[in-house]
């Protein structure tokens, strides 16, 4: 049982949309990620996921509406659910879903990592 510094863990990478995972518990991965700009549209059919803002603000886009995030906020996105997310500027995320997740669901895109690092 060894204790996690976000802030730490953030400082290590600048690259964005390249989740890694930093910690795993009852089968799913915890997940520190950057964004900047546009994700693509995607789904995950038996996945949920969770993101948490650490730092900064994004829009998590729907089909249907737009949600903004801000520091502290979170959003669960259900399974089978279109989204993309959208980061203005910089953004700091948390993620929590499952460790077999692809991360750009069935999209294949320059966006999709296959081997999540852990750090």
């Amino acid at each position: 049982m060894e204790k996690v510094n976000v802030r730490e863990k953030l400082a290590l990478f600048s690259d964005h949309w390249n989740p890694r995972v930093v910690g795993e518990l009852n089968g799913q991965h915890v997940k520190l990620v950057k964004f900047q700009g546009e994700f693509v549209w995607h789904d995950h059919a038996a996945e949920d996921e969770l993101f948490l803002v650490v730092r900064g603000s994004f829009r998590m886009d729907f089909r249907d509406r737009s949600v903004t995030l801000k520091e502290g906020e979170f959003i669960i996105v259900p399974r089978g659910v279109e989204h993309r997310p959208v980061a203005e500027q910089e953004v700091e995320v948390m993620l929590f879903e499952p460790a077999e997740i692809k991360h750009t669901g069935e999209v294949e895109s320059e966006l999709t990592v296959h081997e999540f690092e852990r750090i």
